[in-house]
């Protein structure tokens, strides 16, 4: 049998190949056709029964075409794809090897798995392709793929899907017979198919546009860790952290860099260590955020209380220092003490520290004349949100409260907090009252006096409050049950 002629002799670039003796040849067969045609006319036509035969012949010829065009799509006698120039499609050429010795059969159809996955191979030619042709043996797609170069290798992180039937524990054991090594995996969602670039990006603007972004987006940008901002000068005293160079320090499953307002900002993430490239990436976003000073949305609500007052809630920051020392010096020391749980002296030292966007969020209800009359806090505090309210003593329990404190959930839930808590004393009962109004599961625990609120936030059609709109106006109508 003649082996068949190979594709990148057939077709070039795509497109198919044409020899000028093919088309000499058919230009003889032609003419020839056409001689031969001639002469049978002549010779039949001049005869006594020319016209007849002719007839004849032509009805014949059309019934050896129709015959021929009914055969072919019988038998489905198509040219070759490669003679077309067409394409194979996806059901007559998969992709990968096809029918390899132990390789697995294929994949019942079905949902497939979104995986994240990240190994490290030799840093040698070939190595890459074995693995992903090892993926392919078990009908995984690789959706995208990124490589971290090391001193000694190369970290691969894939997105893939896989087929349902395949477990975790399949995936590593195919990518450890490829040669991958130091494999870790978890299930991705919808979020992961945004390439690292556009990701990127899009935490650069979010921390362009406002500087308590900054945790959020590295923790997007690294997955799952935990993050501290410690002050070069801590709020109690003491000796603060020690200061690293301006490049940082990359120490495995740690990373320290230098906070754009002094002190340190530590990375943790103990199940996978951090590669140089991830490295690069963080201290980018952080010296582009030290580069932007200190900034906060302007957005601003309007309330109107039962009693017809106006009050505007919006963002405030350490700008708003002496109006937030004016409202500490009005209120009671019985309220600073629910606050802050500690003496009241100290009070005015930790308002710097809370209303540095570094450490979190915050939102202050202002009256008509410019007065702060209330503060809520939302702090990042490693893995974990802690919420806090301080309302001033002539504007407790009419509502506003409960108006912070909803927006402050309403931005820990876009944040993707999975909960928020609260500290305060078990005596305190417009706190407590407040949290019950959420409406969201509640957990309590107590000790020694101290009562720690947690509120969940994963709440399947919780509907948390908008963020700040500056067209928007409130009216307050139940305020006895939102303090």
């Amino acid at each position: 049998m003649t082996p068949e002629m190979p594709d990148v002799t057939r077709a070039r670039h795509g497109r198919p190949v044409h020899h000028w003796r093919r088309d000499v040849v058919e230009l003889a067969a032609l003419f020839t056709a056409v001689a031969v045609a001639d002469a049978v006319a002549n010779l039949i036509g001049h005869g006594p029964d020319g016209p007849a035969l002719l007839v004849i012949s032509a009805i014949v010829l059309a019934a050896t075409a129709g015959f021929h065009v009914w055969w072919s799509r019988r038998h489905g006698h198509a040219p070759p794809a490669s003679d077309t120039g067409a394409r194979p499609s996806a059901e007559t050429r998969p992709a990968g090897q096809s029918e390899q010795p132990g390789a697995p059969a294929a994949a019942l159809p079905g949902p497939g798995t979104l995986w994240r996955m990240r190994t490290t191979v030799k840093d040698e030619p070939g190595s890459l392709a074995a693995l992903c042709t090892a993926l392919a043996g078990h009908r995984v797609d690789i959706l995208s793929l990124q490589t971290h170069p090391l001193a000694d290798g190369t970290v691969d992180e894939f997105l893939l899907r896989a087929p349902g039937a395949l477990t975790a524990a399949g995936l590593t054991r195919a990518v450890a017979l490829a040669g991958g090594t130091s494999t870790w995996i978890e299930r991705a969602d919808a979020h992961d198919l945004v390439d690292a670039p556009t990701r990127v990006l899009g935490l650069a603007a979010r921390t362009a546009l406002d500087a308590s972004e900054l945790p959020l987006a590295l923790r997007q940008l690294l997955g799952r860790c935990t993050i501290r901002s410690l002050p070069a000068t801590p709020v109690g005293g003491g000796r603060g952290p020690l200061p690293v160079p301006a490049e940082g320090v990359l120490e495995d499953t740690v990373m320290r860099l230098p906070a754009p307002e002094g002190g340190v900002l530590t990375v943790e993430r103990p199940y996978l260590p951090f590669t140089p490239t991830e490295f690069a990436r963080a201290r980018a976003l952080v010296e582009l955020d030290g580069r932007l000073g200190p900034r906060i949305p302007r957005g601003q609500d309007v309330l109107t209380l039962p009693e017809g007052d106006d009050i505007t809630v919006r963002r405030v920051d350490t700008g708003d220092l002496a109006a937030a020392r004016a409202m500490h010096d009005r209120c009671s020391a019985r309220t600073l003490g629910l606050r802050y749980h500690g003496p009241v002296a100290d009070a005015d030292r930790y308002l710097n520290h809370l209303l540095s966007p570094r450490f979190g969020r915050t939102l202050a209800a202002q009256t008509a004349s410019g007065r702060i009359v209330g503060l809520g806090h939302l702090l990042w505090d490693g893995d974990e949100t802690e919420v806090a309210l301080l309302i001033e003593d002539e504007w407790q329990r009419r509502g506003l409260g409960g108006e912070l404190l909803g927006r402050l959930v309403g931005m820990a839930a876009e944040a993707g907090c999975a909960s928020v808590y609260a500290v305060t004393k078990a005596s305190n009962t417009g706190m407590i009252a407040t949290m019950r109004a959420l409406g969201l599961p509640l957990d309590y625990q107590i000790e020694e006096g101290t009562l720690v609120i947690t509120a969940r936030l994963d709440t399947p059609g919780h509907s948390s409050a908008s963020p700040l709109d500056p067209t928007v106006r409130h009216h307050l109508t139940d305020p006895v049950h939102r303090d």
